[in-house]
């Protein structure tokens, strides 16, 4: 009796463990679910901010730019937060604020607020993004984890696709009349329940050795990017004056200290915030350069893409939507297709395949937008969309293998973190030349009757530049390796590949 008794509990026990790190799953599957839709459903209800809060361009630019900046800054630092003081700890403190920060966004009462408030949602994003990846992992044994993967890959998918959908259906039907509010709004209940859940479902875990937190390597890569950043997204406004063009500068020795910083703290403790070190192997090296670059022309197109479509033409944000789903469809079919048949067989080529479809689409697009004018139909971007989009998956989901494959073993997280950080980083930069490339040829003072023709010609000016960049990723591509290594264990790469392909969607 007593040993079929303590069976019995024995099972009972196993089956409640099972029941919790499911439910552990879903909770923290839902959290990256709401941070991938926050980025892509912001976008496509910018130009309602822009008019009905009476927000500036430069303040539409922060409004997007300040997140990918405070997303990109706190990365790294989220990641050892967590190793340090606990990967369930700080997911909650990330979603609990990330869920302060939407109602602050939701209830902004200007666009300064807003801005300030976005800026706080990316840095909680920070804080809670690199922790589902470890909870995962020290919840599940290794032969359910690629079940999980796949789960996740489908989770990331669906983000993708629903993001700029949820967006325009929520500012199309001004709930309660709250215009583009509820876009913000809707994280509240599934954020308050996704903490609450966490904090029973969720179990701790730390890294048995965790590396110090490098705090003057983030403050100079924040300083660096903000004093080049700020100049570029006011400077037409203000009259480009000399301060800016002092601040820009200023950067460039802000990063050099950066870089003289982190090779003294290597040498001192072991834990930079950047390993300076990676920078020696070529490939690597090849890699961070195309994810900046490769951030910088996503960056420029989907803002100016969104404001060409809603502001331009003057469609609706449904319809605006709904055009761009193709892109995200061809993007996950091609992904998908790239990295399990393609790059196996012909390696680099397939990325840089890709880069030429992506320039290939762009000119079409620049073509078909001069032919049609204001007179576009959506079914006509149909095939520059789909070409730009089969080119972004054929690049997308294999870069980061390609990048790592030639990196150490022991540095390989430090590497997928900079990884993420610089296309982050690059997203920025790019929103922030948008003011350059895309409003620098519009004019100060439109008519009704000027402002379409006006943001038609300048989507072309600036598509022209994006052509030029992606030519410029094409051969940084070249320093790739010609076939990168497969790693065995290889899901944590692939949901990592899987979440950025989402957020470059975005």
């Amino acid at each position: 009796m007593t040993s079929t008794g303590t069976t019995t509990s024995f099972d009972d026990a196993a089956q409640t463990v099972d029941r919790r790190r499911w439910f552990a799953l879903a909770i923290v599957m839902t959290a990256a679910f709401m941070d991938l839709v926050d980025v892509t459903i912001v976008n496509i209800a910018i130009p309602s901010i822009q008019r009905d809060a009476g927000a500036s361009f430069s303040q539409i630019q922060w409004i997007t730019a300040g997140y990918a900046l405070a997303f990109a800054a706190g990365l790294i630092t989220g990641g050892r937060l967590g190793d340090i003081h606990g990967r369930k700890r700080l997911f909650l403190v990330g979603i609990g604020g990330f869920t302060l920060a939407s109602a602050l966004c939701g209830f902004a009462a200007n666009p300064e607020m807003l801005v300030a408030s976005r800026i706080l949602q990316g840095g909680m994003a920070a804080m809670m993004v690199p922790q589902v990846l470890s909870i995962v992992h020290a919840t599940f044994p290794a032969h359910e984890r690629g079940k999980v993967f796949g789960l996740f890959g489908a989770i990331v998918g669906l983000g993708a696709v629903s993001g700029p959908l949820l967006g325009a259906l929520l500012t199309e039907w001004n709930l309660f009349g709250l215009e583009w509010r509820p876009i913000f709004l809707i994280n509240l209940p599934v954020g308050v329940a996704a903490f609450l859940l966490g904090s029973r479902f969720i179990t701790e875990s730390k890294a048995p050795r965790a590396l110090k937190l490098d705090l003057v390597g983030v403050a100079l890569v924040t300083l660096g990017l903000l004093m080049l950043l700020y100049p570029l997204t006011r400077g037409r406004e203000l009259g480009w004056p000399l301060w800016g063009y002092a601040s820009m500068a200023g950067a460039l020795v802000v990063f050099a200290a950066l870089v003289a910083y982190e090779r003294r703290k290597a040498a001192r403790d072991g834990s930079p915030l950047v390993e300076m070190s990676l920078f020696r192997v070529k490939s690597f090296a090849a890699g961070i350069a195309v994810q900046t670059v490769f951030g910088v022309a996503l960056g420029v197109f989907f803002l100016i893409w969104t404001l060409y479509m809603q502001i331009g033409l003057g469609w609706s944000p449904l319809r605006a939507g709904l055009t761009g789903v193709p892109f995200s469809i061809a993007v996950s079919a091609a992904a998908g297709m790239s990295v399990q048949k393609l790059v196996p067989r012909f390696g680099r080529k397939v990325l840089q395949a890709g880069a030429l479809l992506m320039v290939a689409g762009v000119l079409l697009y620049v073509w078909e937008s001069g032919r049609y004018g204001l007179h576009i139909a959506p079914w006509q971007m149909a095939l520059p969309l789909v070409v730009m989009g089969v080119g972004m998956g054929l690049i997308v989901a294999p870069l980061t293998d390609a990048v790592l494959s030639e990196v150490p073993r022991e540095h390989a997280g430090s590497a997928s973190g900079l990884i993420n950080t610089v296309q982050q980083m690059g997203n920025a930069l790019g929103l922030g030349l948008v003011s350059v490339v895309f409003f620098g040829v519009i004019g100060d003072r439109l008519t009704p009757a000027q402002v379409g023709p006006a943001f038609v010609d300048a989507f072309q000016h600036a598509l022209v530049w994006v052509a030029a960049v992606l030519g410029v990723i094409f051969v940084l591509m070249s320093a790739l390796p010609k076939r990168p290594a497969q790693h065995v264990e290889g899901g944590g790469e692939q949901l990592a590949d899987q979440v950025r392909e989402a957020e470059l969607v975005g």
